[in-house]
Order: structure tokens, then sequence, then C-alpha cells
């Protein structure tokens, strides 16, 4: 397992984060959430993402129950704060100064740590001046509740809005979390350049594209059984638009490439988002011990350029690269 820096910080983070949204307390049982977080230690990962909003904070209780026998400095845990928790009342949401506030201390309850390494704002808040949220922000650093902070999904223009405050506050933004893969390209034009600017890295989410560069989604053909695809809990949702058989057709194209590499295709698309220099690592989620222990070959993978065109002309015609598509809700969702 390779390390890369987190943006312009001293923190070192492991390229294949294991990231718990669609899994932990929601998708598959405890112990099996368990026995994953055990596989991703086993393999080298020692970085954790969550979100208070994950199952209600039930993710983040199950991760920190997982963690709870390992040396807390020999970890990187990261969460966020933004969709509605608890009750879901007026302000269980957002980024006002109450509910970051409230916010990390539930998380670090949750978590059973004193503090985490990341606190992530989880998309831009519309509702709540930018200064306050960054002010907030920064009392949480002095607090010691977390040691560097970051965004997710945040446009060029908010980011660099955000990384101006911040340094007046005394601490810089390290990182956004965007959806980004070979098929969703949406912040190469101008998030990745703001970001390289500002000294900020990516931590990307779903980097095989909900699933569906893992090959295992044919045109034309039923849905694998127990599937995301076929997953009544939330994946199903997250994956519908991907099953067009054009886009299904074009991943295709891409075996040839991943067995030239001598990869699955799964870790083929990991290793792609991780060609990308701005990005310091790619969030991969399981619901079983087998799949951490595929994607973490992923680490370390170069694909030549020739390689890398090939990828481009095989999904040329199914990628999204609209930058007008980083977008936060207008109002807070209750």
């Amino acid at each position: 397992m390779e390390y890369r820096y987190l943006g312009r910080s001293g923190l070192k983070i492991t390229e294949i984060t294991y990231g718990n949204w669609l899994t932990h307390g929601s998708q598959v049982e405890n112990d099996v959430a368990t026995a994953c977080v055990r596989a991703a230690l086993d393999s080298g990962i020692t970085t954790f993402d969550t979100a208070d909003a994950y199952a209600n904070g039930a993710a983040e209780q199950v991760l920190g129950a997982a963690l709870a026998s390992e040396r807390r400095e020999s970890l990187e845990v990261f969460t966020k704060v933004y969709w509605p928790v608890g009750p879901k009342g007026p302000n269980d949401t957002g980024l006002s100064r109450k509910h970051i506030m409230e916010g990390i201390n539930g998380s670090l309850r949750r978590l059973n740590m004193d503090y985490v390494d990341l606190y992530q704002a989880h998309r831009y808040d519309h509702e709540t001046p930018l200064e306050e949220t960054i002010s907030a922000f920064a009392d949480v650093v002095r607090a010691g509740k977390a040691l560097y902070i970051g965004v997710s999904e945040w446009n060029a223009q908010q980011l660099r809005d955000g990384q101006a405050l911040a340094r007046q506050a005394g601490f810089s933004l390290v990182s956004n979390q965007p959806q980004y893969s070979a098929l969703w390209r949406v912040i190469e034009a101008e998030v990745v350049p703001a970001a390289v600017e500002l000294g900020m890295s990516q931590v990307v989410w779903s980097p095989m594209a909900q699933g569906v560069l893992s090959g295992k989604y044919l045109p034309g053909q039923p849905l694998p059984a127990n599937s995301r695809a076929t997953d009544e809990h939330g994946g199903k949702n997250t994956i519908k638009d991907y099953l067009d058989d054009d886009i299904l057709a074009n991943v295709q194209k891409l075996r040839p490439i991943a067995d030239e590499l001598g990869l699955k295709m799964s870790q083929l698309a990991i290793a792609w988002v991780l060609q990308n220099e701005n990005v310091a690592t790619a969030l991969v989620g399981a619901s079983r011990p087998e799949q951490v222990k595929e994607n973490v070959k992923a680490s370390g993978v170069k694909i030549p350029a020739e390689l890398m065109a090939g990828i481009d002309a095989a999904l040329a015609p199914s990628m999204v690269t609209d930058p007008a598509l980083t977008v936060s809700p207008p109002t807070r969702v209750a």
C-alpha cells in the first residue's frame, strides 16, 4: 500500500481509503462490516472515511467499534457534517456554527475517539454565511477535535472563497471530496486546477462509478442477483443512471485493457483515478472482505499513456464532463 500527502499538509494517507457510505449500519450486518474493516487493516489501509449522516450515525458507530482495538495514532479517520442527522429538525442539518459544533461532538461520541484527522463539509451550505462556517471549523481545530478540515463537492469558486477565509482564520482547507471516475469527470476542467492552485487534494468517491466499471453489469442482460443494482436500501437508486446499455457496452471495451495490465476491471477503475496527481486517495467500500483484498491491488499501479488514451477512447461517448454538475442543494435538506 502506497501513501500520499493530503493537500499541502504533512499528513500522509493511504492512496486507497476504506469508506462505509452504503454498507455499515445499513446494507451489511455489523459482523461483516467489522470483517471488512479488519481486511482493510490487514491489507495495509490505515485511512477510513465515514459521515454522521450515513445510516443516521450507525456507520460511525460500527466503524468506531471495529477500530477500537487499534493504536489511534496509526490511523487516519475522516468524517463529515452537513446532511440531516438525528430527528432531522431545522438545526440538525447544514453548516451553521450550532450544527458543526454539535456535529463534531456527536461524531466523536459515536466513533469513541477524542479527535478525527479530517473533518469535512459534506456539501456547501447556501443558507449559512461562509464566514460563520469557516469560523466554526477554525474553533473545531483549535479545540483539538479535528486536525485538518476539508470539503466535499464544492465548486472551484467555493473552494477559492473557503480557502481565503480559512487562511485568514489561521488554518487551511486541505481536501475536497468529489465523485470522480473514468466515466464521471466533472472536476477535471475547473475543480482540479483550483485545488492545485490552493494546495488541496481530491479524496474521490465512487471511483468504480457505483460498481459499473467493475464490468459485472452487461448490456442486455439481467442485473446480477444481490448486486448494488438490486439493493432496495439505497444502492439501487445510486446506480440506476449508469445502467444504460450504451454505457455498459462502452465499459466492456475496457476488458482487454485490464487483461493487458493483469488487472480486474474494478482494479483498473481504481488505478485510473490514482493516475491523477491531484488525487490523494480513492474511497472504496465493500460488502465482503474479499472485495477489500482485491481492491488494494490497484495501489501502485502505473497505467501507460497509450492505455490511458485507450480508456478515453472507449468511454468517450459515455463520459460526463460538465463542471456545472458540481453542485450542492440550494437549500438545506431536512
